[in-house]
């Protein structure tokens, strides 16, 4: 366990990832429970951050201001298409989603004819879950491989757990950190990312290169983090305690 990971005296960035980081997964992306303690514990550290801290998500920011109501964070949705910075704007990356409005139907097809299967239309990308059906992990993937292959290099797959997700390539939770550390509150501070999937991964190297700390929560291997906690109640625990200086467990 490095104690050394945090210095109390620094500043910090706080980025957070949302399902499996800071509320524990679901069968379904709707059947997600966030605890008003939560709620209580990212309006203290915000205070605490003067402002510094956002939600980083594969969740549209209209969703995340759903689960997280009355809160309204700086928030990165739909991997780095969306941003919301401290004026509350909404800045969406200007984005031609045609072609990806062109193959919903035939991914909603595809649901309809797989039981278990829910397509997630989130404006810039569509999501296939497959939670409620894991054996048709190889089915999915194939679908939707065959068709971001279709679509060019504007969309690429993206991989999570028990999901695939058709996206724009020019954004990811890496842009969106880069992004918001070129402005106030953020910029000059040093950042922190916490993540729990492969999706995560563009902002834990994102965050080594500008010097700060990437953490993985649960299983970390294969990962850019260079720590790791354990649980979703340990990452409430850990970020309850900045800017102090809580321990965490070196990856690898």
């Amino acid at each position: 366990m490095s104690h050394d990971a945090v210095n109390p005296n620094a500043r910090w960035a706080l980025f957070l990832d949302v399902d499996g980081t800071l509320i524990e997964l679901a069968e379904t992306p709707e059947s997600v429970y966030v605890p008003p303690e939560l709620k209580s514990l990212l309006h203290e550290v915000t205070a605490r951050l003067e402002g510094a801290l956002a939600l980083v998500s594969g969740r549209t920011i209209a969703n995340i201001d759903e689960l997280f109501d009355p809160l309204r964070p700086c928030a990165s949705g739909v991997h780095g298409a969306e941003r919301r910075g401290p004026d509350g704007r909404l800045i969406r990356a200007p984005l031609d989603t045609s072609a990806l409005r062109a193959v919903r139907e035939e991914l909603a097809a595809f649901a309809r004819v797989h039981e278990g299967v829910l397509l997630e239309d989130k404006g810039f990308a569509l999501a296939v879950h497959f939670r409620l059906a894991p054996q048709l992990a190889d089915a999915v993937h194939e679908k939707t491989a065959t068709i971001v292959a279709r679509l060019g290099a504007s969309y690429v797959l993206q991989a999570g757990k028990c999901v695939y997700e058709i996206r724009p390539s020019a954004t990811t939770k890496g842009t969106a950190v880069r992004t918001f550390m070129q402005t106030p509150p953020f910029a000059g501070r040093q950042p922190i990312y916490i993540g729990d999937d492969v999706t995560d991964e563009d902002a834990f190297e994102a965050v080594n290169e500008l010097g700060g700390i990437s953490v993985r929560v649960g299983d970390t291997s294969r990962t850019s983090a260079t720590h790791r906690l354990p649980t979703v109640t340990d990452v409430h625990r850990w970020i309850r305690e900045l800017p102090a200086k809580p321990p965490l467990l070196r990856a690898g």
